[in-house]
């Protein structure tokens, strides 16, 4: 069975949070990023993991160069979206409201994030799409 995006570990989400805070990245960059000076053990662990996400199609690799340069090739709320119809369909029985549910009664929203699942239903309900919610900013 082929791995699906949630089925990302917590090292190779680290590497995915490199690649969408920085863009593309050489494997040593990487590694300096995530463990400071890298030693040769760090990168090879780097370099384990790029190869694993670059087998889910969650990293692309330019090789057009002798230096390799890594990019996600998953966005982040893609990712976010996946592993949290993942979770509905894994404890809710596919429904999102008890999800829902459990994130709005939560204590640890704060007011702006209210306001913005209020706008994001506001313009579901009025059928506005992600992106004619970036071009009103």
């Amino acid at each position: 069975m082929a791995r699906t995006p949630q089925d990302i570990t917590d090292a190779e989400l680290d590497v995915l949070q490199v690649l969408w805070k920085h863009g593309p990245t050489p494997i040593r960059r990487i590694t300096e990023l995530l463990y400071g000076d890298s030693k040769t053990s760090q990168y090879a662990t780097v370099q384990k993991l790029l190869e694993r996400l670059e087998s889910k199609g969650c990293v692309e690799r330019d090789r057009s160069s002798n230096v390799h340069v890594f990019s996600a090739a998953i966005g982040r709320d893609d990712l976010v979206g996946r592993r949290l119809q993942a979770v509905a369909e894994d404890l809710c029985e596919g429904s999102w409201t008890p999800l829902l549910t459990s994130l709005v009664q939560t204590k640890k929203l704060s007011e702006e994030d209210r306001r913005v699942l209020r706008q994001l239903i506001d313009d579901h309900d009025a059928g506005k799409t992600k992106k004619d919610r970036r071009e009103r900013k």
